[in-house]
């Protein structure tokens, strides 16, 4: 089988972090995002799409450090079914997001390109292998981030017009 999600939206609310007692870091976003389509008649409509995303290790304290509610992140990872059973007893579900990846798409205050720094954050690589549910000491996170050169090299698209989408 094949689970793969790749998100791109607008954090909710702020990360809410907190450490799980092996001592890895569990971070908590809501993540929004909307579809843009054309009725037949040819009023656009906007379907938004909400989901709750959860990081581990580095790359939770680093979404910790940097995001905050209106950053816009793109996330990859793998769908997830959760139940629980609420205080009156009633049985409750939800799909959510474990991330093996982030991608911040706000760029820095004084105008640089975040993605230079902290571009990309894998949760396997920073500590954290969230398919055995494991932690593991690493200290390589820092050889992780793309070179200069490769992130000035990105071409820039305008996905905020009402353009057709060029792909």
């Amino acid at each position: 089988m094949f689970n793969k999600v790749v998100m791109v939206g607008n954090l909710t609310r702020d990360v809410e972090l907190r450490y799980l007692p092996s001592g890895a870091a569990l971070a908590t976003i809501g993540l929004a995002s909307n579809r843009r389509y054309k009725k037949q008649d040819g009023t656009q409509v906007e379907e938004p799409c909400f989901i709750d995303v959860k990081l581990f290790g580095r790359t939770a304290e680093i979404a910790n450090q940097y995001l905050h509610k209106g950053s816009r992140v793109l996330i990859e990872g793998r769908l997830t079914y959760e139940t629980w059973m609420d205080q009156n007893g009633v049985k409750k579900s939800r799909h959510t997001i474990t991330a093996e990846s982030m991608n911040m798409l706000d760029g820095r205050s004084n105008g640089e390109n975040m993605t230079q720094e902290y571009s990309n954050f894998t949760s396997k690589e920073q500590g954290y292998d969230p398919v055995s549910n494991q932690s593991f000491a690493t200290n390589n996170y820092a050889n992780n981030t793309p070179k200069e050169s490769y992130a000035s090299n990105i071409p820039e698209i305008d996905i905020d017009n009402d353009d057709e989408v060029p792909f």
